[in-house]
């Protein structure tokens, strides 16, 4: 940011107008975001705790066209999004990455190969590229060494894409940015003002700590997520919006003790469901869950002990002489997906995932929908807000993600960070490497030079913000990210301006935050 944040407040309680407000720092809100500021749009975006805090970065990471979602009949649906996913991939390449997945088929069980090769050749002609394949068991185990071969009888192996899903909300955010708008964490979204015949005439806004800010804007876009429909209620709606929030939990294991380079997919016994073991930042993960989530959802969600249960039985089931146990975990993480339900009393698996819109005169409410289709939901989002005047949007086929110049004085011999680094920090990168030696936290590929560039540059408030959603050591290592906190202190604390009270502080709040909700302990140690 070329301003501190407080200059930015200051700035918003003098009189600020925009013309467009989006409340929500997910991946909705940060694409909203991103295609307004690049049509010059005035362009204000506040969350109420930080960028991804919620479903954005608790999603599976990947960015797909959705096979299940084919094989229910959502033709449109999966056609979108394998064109999205092929569009960030050439965009954004090390921050979408394509990742082989891999579907062992066995013998009298569901789904046969010959229906699934069928189902890939609809899937690869949608997306208009063929990554299908069918191997022999052998074949098979020289992909995925371990993998359960009673009864195996052939695998279909097809691409689809990974990202790391915080990362690419703050790439989304650093974007918009560039492009004008102004976005800030930790401020809620406190009313919304109506004139005298029901239109939005402003909201306010309250920073975490401060008064609130009164902002003029004729045009509001509530994309909260799972607390869309709370925002909505604010309005003369007609067809209010109906959340079903569904909690999807994951299981992070050190990759050592559940080794795979791709996805590998089973369809669980106990319900039928698709449940994967897939690569991630140096980690291995199974996911995920799809339960009904009862908490209260300004809390952290957490994994429950049957979700644990669910998940290390896909992992015995498919990989029996690994004998991978609770105890294994590095941490875990649990999503709440806001799900637009009819509420016709579905199984959580049968719901729709396609999202909602609606228009309260000037206030647009967005909910549902995939991480990989966010562009298309941002831009009907702003067109629904301003009208249906398509003049005010830019070319659809702009760029969503600039690009990372090649800079020969990056003197980075690791390939693959260097390219991860590019996709993370785009045409910022250069600017985040400058001056800094290239030093990475041990056991990661991450750089300390990432975490400083955080400090400075990405609204770090707590230190969860950098160690779960800026960074994700606090998920890769164990327990989460600990033993850093010497170095983090000696190298951190000073960017970020805080005392050695608000330091200890933030860890203790931290560690409290992490054992709750990211550690198995939240299952009760299971």
């Amino acid at each position: 940011m070329d301003k501190t944040r407080q200059e930015v407040l200051t700035e918003l309680r003098s009189n600020a107008q925009f013309d467009v407000v989006i409340v929500g720092g997910g991946i909705t809100g940060a694409g909203a975001a991103r295609e307004a500021a690049g049509s010059g749009l005035r362009t204000l975006l506040v969350e109420q705790k930080d960028f991804a805090w919620g479903t954005s970065s608790r999603s599976s990471k990947m960015v797909h066209g959705g096979l299940r979602y084919l094989g229910s009949g959502h033709i449109g649906l999966t056609r979108q999004a394998v064109r999205e996913r092929q569009r960030m991939m050439e965009e954004a390449p090390g921050l979408v990455e394509p990742l082989p997945f891999l579907m062992p088929h066995f013998k009298g069980k569901f789904p046969g190969p010959r229906i699934f090769q069928v189902l890939l050749a609809v899937y690869d002609k949608l997306a208009g590229v063929r990554t299908r394949e069918k191997l022999t068991p052998g074949e098979t185990l020289q992909w995925v060494p371990g993998l359960v071969q009673n009864n195996l009888i052939a695998t279909s192996r097809f691409t689809d894409a990974l990202t790391d899903d915080a990362r690419l909300v703050q790439r989304l955010i650093s974007e918009a940015q560039t492009d004008g708008a102004t976005c800030l964490n930790y401020v809620a979204a406190s009313e919304i003002i109506r004139d005298e015949n029901g239109y939005v005439s402003g909201i306010n806004v309250t920073p975490e700590g401060e008064s609130p800010i009164h902002i003029q804007t004729k045009r509001v876009i509530n994309a909260t997520g799972a607390w869309a429909d709370r925002l909505q209620k604010q309005g003369p709606h007609d067809t209010p919006l109906h959340i079903r929030p569904l909690r999807g939990s994951h299981l992070v294991l050190p990759w050592q003790r559940l080794p795979v380079t791709c996805a590998v997919s089973l369809l669980h016994p106990e319900d039928g469901r698709p449940v994967f073991a897939f690569p991630w930042r140096g980690t291995t993960v199974l996911g995920t869950t799809d339960l009904d989530h009862k908490g209260d959802l300004n809390l952290e969600p957490s994994i429950t002990e049957a979700e644990v249960r669910y998940l290390l039985k896909v992992s015995s089931k498919l990989f029996p002489s690994s004998s991978v146990k609770a105890q294994d975990a590095l941490s875990s993480w649990a999503g709440v997906r806001p799900v637009v339900t009819s509420g016709e009393g579905k199984s959580p698996s049968k719901e729709n995932r396609e999202h909602a819109l609606r228009s309260d005169k000037g206030l647009v409410s967005v909910a549902g929908g995939k991480l990989t289709t966010f562009r298309q939901i941002a831009r009907e989002s702003l067109m629904a807000v301003f009208e249906g005047d398509k003049s005010v949007l830019r070319d659809e086929r702009a760029l969503v993600f600039s690009a990372s110049p090649d800079d020969p004085t990056i003197a980075l011999h690791n390939k693959l960070t260097l390219s991860r680094l590019k996709g993370f920090y785009g045409q910022h990168l250069t600017a985040m490497l400058a001056g800094k030696p290239y030093d990475y936290v041990a056991g990661t590929t991450t750089l300390w030079a990432e975490l400083e560039w955080a400090c400075t540059q990405e609204q770090v408030i707590h230190l969860d913000d950098l160690l779960l959603r800026r960074t994700r050591l606090g998920l890769v290592l164990p327990n989460g990210a600990e033993a850093l906190f010497a170095e983090l202190h000696h190298r951190c604390l000073p960017l970020l301006g805080w005392s050695e009270d608000q330091w200890q502080a933030e860890v203790d709040r931290y560690l409290t935050l992490y054992h709750q909700s990211y550690s198995l302990s939240a299952a009760g140690g299971v």
